[in-house]
């Protein structure tokens, strides 16, 4: 008996490596791309707004199919759907790095974010269904870590495969990481569904937030071309109101909605999930435009721009294992209060930032950031999983995930309109076109901090100690 309970926790910890290897190429990828885009977009012959479509294309189609990508791994089974979007996301990866041309390359970043979405809800779920809640605050910690992990090296590994090979290298190392993955999930990974009532997936609902999402995307990043009054932009922006309000009535009066809305009733959920929205809407734009910042205005390499993101990223590594463990002491309220305070003074920090800066001026909003973001992170994580029943993981997981996945495709698209205007009017104004981006770039990032204050006045006010949904006999078999 003691010889299986041994075996049974050891596989615990081996399903987490697992999934957590699956995860790391996910993150691993998005910050390669982020010191890579310079080059990208000099060999492709990329505007400013096919950059932006790079990013957003991944990051919207990550976000915008993550629910149904949550509710087929409750549906079809956590582990298949795990599998199949490592394989989606490896083979578009590998079309990516072949790329030769801004279409193709925006049009494989969209289909890595279908195996994306595919993949990372079924991650936290399977985390959520293998772990008691007395250790489900430190695993979900080393996911997190991990993905941090992905993020601290990212930066530096894409600068050296970019200056030293070539930026189509970034997205071939994800082509044996994902085949290493696959085999792990096989080995170690057991297959989980949700099988307390009829599922099925919700393809009105899919279409109506789909459209609805990439209309509003549309608009923000085009309307610098098109202009904010145009027929285009306002019927863009016409069509995701219609689409988005289209798509809350759809949810409330289906029998099998995509989105459970009756998990928004618990305060802590529907908090938890804002505060992600709103973490991700001030600091994707930020991850974008500072590494353009050093690469072309302050004429950076890649490897020193890569170098440069290295204090806040391993500070993240360190700090987001510790901050699950104080999570499940003390809960998530204070934590992502004070984590997104810090997070908006290092965006203040940012916003100081002028056309001839060091990496030592850089330093200290570095510093904020890499303890602000997983003293964020972690708990909100924790707090919103530890909100919903271990049958509803997926469903859960997918929804916190989208609400990161797609504050950060409408951040990044609107520090982009915030920017581009800043820069026209310091152009028209005589500024040079240096000194007119990091104007534009000033007024994004001040913008970005008030967001983030916003949400840890949020997370304060919704947020409460963890509550665990499990019923009461699985909370006794979890001890």
């Amino acid at each position: 008996m003691r010889a299986r309970l041994f075996a049974e926790e050891n596989r615990k910890w081996w399903t987490l490596a697992a999934v957590a290897f699956g995860l790391f190429m996910i993150m691993l990828d998005n910050t390669v791309v982020n010191v890579a885009l310079p080059s990208m977009q000099r060999s492709l012959h990329l505007k400013i707004s096919e950059l932006e479509w790079v990013v957003t294309g991944y990051a919207l189609t990550f976000g915008a199919l993550m629910l149904t990508g949550g509710k087929l791994a409750d549906l079809l089974g956590r582990r298949l759907v795990f599998v199949v979007g490592l394989a989606v996301f490896t083979l578009a990866s590998l079309f990516c790095g072949l790329a030769w041309s801004p279409g193709v390359l925006i049009g494989a970043r969209v289909v890595q974010g279908v195996g994306a979405a595919m993949m990372n809800p079924a991650t936290l779920s399977i985390i959520t269904v293998t772990f008691p809640p007395r250790q489900r605050g430190t695993a979900i910690g080393i996911w997190v870590g991990v993905s941090a992990l992905a993020l601290a090296i990212g930066p530096l590994v894409g600068g050296l495969i970019t200056e030293r090979v070539n930026w189509n290298w970034v997205f071939f190392i994800n082509v044996p990481i994902g085949v290493i993955a696959i085999a792990a999930a096989f080995l170690f990974i057991r297959e989980s569904r949700d099988e307390s009532r009829e599922q099925h997936p919700d393809l009105w609902g899919q279409v109506t937030a789909g459209l609805g999402l990439f209309a509003l995307i549309y608009a923000l990043i085009e309307s610098n071309n098109y202009g904010w009054g145009s027929l285009r932009i306002v019927l863009a922006f016409v069509v995701a109101a219609v689409s988005l309000v289209a798509f809350a009535l759809l949810e409330r009066h289906q029998r099998l909605p995509m989105i459970d809305l009756s998990l928004f009733r618990n305060a802590t959920f529907a908090g938890a999930n804002t505060v992600m929205l709103l973490t991700a809407l001030a600091m994707f734009g930020v991850f974008f435009y500072v590494s353009l910042y050093m690469q072309q205005v302050n004429g950076w390499s890649p490897i020193q721009a890569g170098a440069a993101f290295l204090p806040m990223t391993l500070l993240i590594t360190v700090v987001a294992p510790q901050a699950g463990k104080f999570a499940d002491r003390i809960g998530s309220r204070p934590l992502v209060a004070v984590g997104l305070t810090l997070v908006a003074g290092s965006l203040v920090i940012y916003s100081r930032l002028g056309t001839h800066t060091t990496f030592w001026n850089l330093l200290p909003a570095m510093l904020l950031g890499g303890l602000g973001m997983p003293m964020t992170m972690t708990p909100t994580t924790a707090a919103a999983m530890s909100s919903v029943a271990r049958d509803k993981a997926g469903v859960g997981s997918a929804v916190l995930n989208s609400a990161r996945q797609v504050g950060g495709s409408i951040g990044i698209a609107l520090m982009g309109a915030i920017v581009a205007s800043g820069t026209t009017a310091a152009l028209h104004a005589g500024d040079n076109r240096r000194v007119a981006f990091v104007h534009g770039l000033h007024n994004g990032l001040l913008v970005a901090a008030v967001i983030a204050f916003c949400g840890a006045l949020v997370g304060f006010a919704t947020i409460r100690k963890h509550q665990h949904a499990e019923p009461a006999a699985e909370l006794a078999e979890a001890a």
